[in-house]
This record gives structure tokens, C-alpha cells and sequence, in this order.
């Protein structure tokens, strides 16, 4: 499951995982099943070209029948521009219908095309009238009814890109806040939290890390879970690192965090390290340390404590900037209050 979150804090494989999401509810649920496209009253001029044969032989064959020409001409300007063209196919291959029938029919629909033979003399064809033009005052010949689908696909992808462009915003924007440094202004006095400031690891002999992040959790914040994405110089993507709440004590809200989970994901590594930053009750707790084991090698949380993750090709140092414990009626040292890590990854020699 660690492996599946980590994936997705990545914004390019959450990108991929909610493209194939909306195909998959736009396409098959949206589409398909709860507004499937519906023709009603469709023209006889998007059939295909033996079919419009056969629309046309039955319309001739009616019409030799009943003699409503109005009828007669509705059904051959149904076939749109090409309708001459298919009166000729006809009359050249008639099948069940008499070549006088189809004469007749022409003639009662003055189709355009030039004059076929035993067409009754004396009738002057004139030019069929345009696939478009309307039968009957406000009616269109073979429009199909419109629909309100298009407007509610377009709706809902709408919502669809502002909420992701909200959540790429949101996740890019805690990634730069996780960057930033603030003034150096310790603040001494008991109880009151320190500025955090990054450690200049340069001017201790060491080597600058490759990424430094500094997160805090206040209380209050119950989904609290902070990551970042660990890149070289370069801007190759190495992996990530991060700090979530690990286990809670008490009832009620705010919910009271007694540990937890630092981790390092390295994209050279098969697993996720992850140690547990404990409160002084959790670590001396035996049944709470326990069952925290399970998750991490347990660690108690102390001012300026230092804590060493490594992967295959990737260090991390976490260090505890500023922690303070939170006061009622739990034991005393139990919940935080406050915590404020530093992060620092170097890669491994």
C-alpha cells in the first residue's frame, strides 16, 4: 500500500492514474451506460448505398399504390444530394418493379437528373430540391433531435480538469513550501516554537545534500502526511521521502499524535525504510512500542535528535528541529503538540 501512495504522490503517474480513471467513467459509465448516445428520426441519406436502393424500390412501390405525391416526394428528398443518382440505379436495376412504375415516380417527384428513358412525354423534370430544404414550414427532413448530452459531458470534464488543476496546485505548492527557508530568529523561551532553519551542512565539513525539506506538524492537523520528491542537480528523480502520523492516543478530536512514520522511498530499492519517531509515553509504553515495531525500528523523539535512513543508493538524516508535548488528560508526554523535522538526503557513496 506504501508502494501504491508513493507512485501517486509522483505527479506524473497521478496524471496517468486519473487520465485512465476518467476515460474508463466518461467512456463505459458516462458514455455507455448512463447517457448512451440516442438517434431518433435519423435520415434515410446516412444509410449505406444498397439500402438506399431498397428505401427507394419501397418507396416506389407505395407510391404505385397509394398516389399521394407529396408523400412520394418527402421520401425521395429523405435521400439527400445523391437521390437522382439512386433513382438511376434503380430504374437500372429495378428488380420486383416495372420500369412504368419508376417512370411515373420520377416524373411525380420531377426528379433533376437528365430525363430517363420511358419517362411519361410531356412532363418537364425540374431540379430535385436540396437534401435540406424544408418538407413542411420549421421541419427539416431527416435532423435528428438534439440532445442535451453534449452539454453535460462537457460540464463534467469541465469539473473534471478544475479539480485536478486544484489538486496539482495544492501538491506542487506544499512541495516549494517544504523548500523554503525562514529567517534565522530562534526563539528560546519554554513552551514557544523555534524558527526552524536549515542546518548549513557545508560549513560543518560536510557535503551539501542534494534536497532538504522541513516539515511541521501543529496540532489539529489529523491528515497530516507531508512528502517530497528527492531529485539530483540534474533533475533526475532519485525518490522520496516524507513524515505521516503513525498511531494516535486517546478519543475525540483533535485526534492526540503519540508517533510518527518517517520513511525514504529510493527508486533503486525494492522497499520503503521507515523508522517511527515516538513520544517518551509511546517509547516507554511496552504494548505500544510492540506493536509500533511492526511498522519501523522505534526511535524516541528528542530535541535535536538525529535519525539515519538508508536505501541502496540514498542517505537520510531527519533531525528534530522543535517539539513540544501537548497537556490534559492523558498521561504526561504522550501527544505532541508540535513537531518540526528536518530532512536531508544525500546519495550513498
Amino acid at each position: 500500500m506504501n508502494m501504491v501512495r508513493e507512485y501517486l504522490n509522483r505527479p506524473i503517474y497521478a496524471a496517468a492514474a486519473g487520465f485512465v480513471i476518467g476515460v474508463i467513467i466518461g467512456l463505459f459509465v458516462l458514455g455507455w451506460g448512463l447517457f448512451p448516445v440516442e438517434w431518433k428520426d435519423a435520415s434515410p441519406a446516412l444509410l449505406r448505398e444498397d439500402l438506399k436502393q431498397d428505401y427507394l424500390r419501397m418507396a416506389i412501390d407505395s407510391y404505385t399504390k397509394n398516389q399521394d405525391a407529396s408523400m412520394a416526394n418527402r421520401r425521395f428528398e429523405d435521400l439527400g444530394e445523391d437521390a437522382d443518382e439512386i433513382l438511376a440505379a434503380v430504374q437500372a436495376d429495378p428488380k420486383t418493379l416495372s420500369q412504368t412504375d419508376i417512370s411515373i415516380f420520377a416524373a411525380a417527384v420531377q426528379a433533376g437528373a437528365a430525363v430517363l428513358p420511358g419517362i411519361t412525354p410531356g412532363l418537364t423534370p425540374s431540379p430535385a430540391l436540396g437534401a435540406t430544404q424544408a418538407l413542411t414550414p420549421g421541419i427539416v427532413a431527416g435532423t435528428p433531435k438534439k440532445s442535451v448530452l453534449p452539454v453535460v459531458l462537457g460540464v463534467l470534464c469541465g469539473l473534471a480538469l478544475l479539480i485536478a488543476a486544484g489538486v496539482g496546485y495544492l501538491f506542487f505548492s506544499r512541495n516549494r513550501a517544504g523548500r523554503i527557508s525562514t529567517v534565522p530568529t530562534p526563539i528560546e523561551e519554554e513552551g514557544e516554537p523555534v524558527q526552524a532553519v536549515h542546518t548549513a551542512h557545508s560549513a560543518t565539513g560536510q557535503e551539501q545534500p542534494v534536497a532538504q525539506f522541513m516539515t511541521t506538524y501543529m496540532a489539529g492537523d489529523d491528515l497530516y502526511d507531508d512528502s517530497f520528491s528527492i531529485d539530483s542537480p540534474s533533475g533526475e528523480f532519485l525518490g522520496e521521502c516524507g513524515v505521516g502520523i503513525s498511531e494516535t492516543v486517546g478519543v475525540g478530536d483533535p485526534k492526540k499524535v503519540t508517533a510518527f512514520e518517517v520513511w525514504l522511498f529510493d527508486k533503486n530499492d525494492i522497499q520503503t525504510v521507515t523508522k517511527v519517531l515516538m513520544s517518551q509515553h509511546a517509547f516507554e509504553d511496552p504494548a505500544i512500542l510492540q506493536r509500533l515495531e511492526s511498522k519501523g525500528e522505534p526511535v524516541l523523539s528528542e530535541p535535536g535528535k538525529r535519525i539515519v535512513l538508508e536505501t541502496a543508493t540514498l542517505v537520510l538524516e531527519a533531525r528534530v528541529v522543535d517539539m513540544n508535548y501537548g497537556k490534559g488528560a492523558l498521561p504526561p508526554s504522550s501527544f505532541f503538540d508540535r513537531l518540526t523535522l528536518e530532512l536531508a538526503v544525500w546519495p550513498k557513496a
